[in-house]
């Protein structure tokens, strides 16, 4: 367990859990939380133990509700350049992170829930999860990079609706939209994540990781330098063990052990 105020933290197997702890305002991220799951990352980026990374809310009724409104209705423009930046480097360690890192959406993951679930690895969402950019409906927009990322992710005309409208938009939706990967059951939320990181978890670490660079990086090249990059991703696992016990146990039909190495 962590000693953390605003988030609890826990470790299951190759399974790191970081849980959003402010159930009375929906989870919502003041910038102490920002702190906090920032520090909870580079710990679970630091532990060879860690395989994959889980975001999920406690209480039951939100993800995260993103920004804590409460500290910005009075803020400053310049003000407000220092405290965007916090969000640009939790998403930018998210994306940065080697490791697969797995949003876990139930209820509310408005404004900031839903840019942090666009930095995530995957997103899985139950039926009751809400996602959805309001930022509009307070006279502002998001400032972490949700207008870029959603564009890439759903198309322009797409964007537009969800950034303009600052319309709820339910999990299943949220699927077709391609913001979640699957949306499951209310109740069967968290399995299907320890389920999900189990299978990562089964695959070489250094391979998880060479992928997710490619699409992340490599895919926001022109094409030929991402071709070139993702080329250079795949020769360098060939200096890995991994790889050799992967090819080997190929060959002789049993499971590989990965070692991260």
């Amino acid at each position: 367990m962590s000693a953390y105020e605003t988030i609890v933290c826990e470790t299951q197997g190759p399974l790191a859990w970081i849980r959003f702890n402010r159930p009375r305002v929906h989870n919502a991220m003041n910038m102490q939380c920002l702190h906090e799951t920032a520090a909870a990352l580079d710990a679970a980026a630091a532990d060879p133990a860690v395989r994959v990374v889980a975001l999920v809310g406690n209480g039951g009724k939100a993800f995260t509700a993103g920004a804590d409104i409460s500290e910005l209705s009075d803020r400053t423009p310049f003000e407000m350049l220092t405290y965007n930046r916090l969000w640009l480097d939790l998403f930018d360690r998210i994306e940065a992170m080697p490791k697969p890192v797995v949003a876990g959406v139930h209820g509310w993951a408005t404004g900031g829930g839903t840019e942090l679930s666009l930095c995530c690895d995957f997103v899985v969402c139950s039926e009751a999860a809400r996602f959805g950019l309001a930022e509009i409906n307070i006279g502002v927009i998001p400032g972490a990079g949700a207008a870029v990322r959603l564009t890439r992710w759903v198309g322009r005309l797409k964007a537009k609706e969800i950034l303009m409208l600052g319309e709820l938009i339910p999990g299943p939706e949220a699927v077709a939209l391609h913001l979640a990967n699957r949306c499951v059951p209310d109740g069967a939320l968290e399995d299907a994540v320890r389920e999900l990181a189990g299978k990562l978890a089964s695959k070489a670490p250094l391979a998880l990781a060479a992928a997710k660079s490619s699409v992340n990086v490599g895919g926001e090249m022109p094409q030929p330098l991402g071709l070139e990059y993702e080329l250079r991703e795949f020769l360098l696992l060939f200096g890995t063990e991994d790889q050799k016990e992967g090819m080997r146990a190929f060959l002789e039909k049993r499971p590989a052990r990965y070692v991260g190495r």
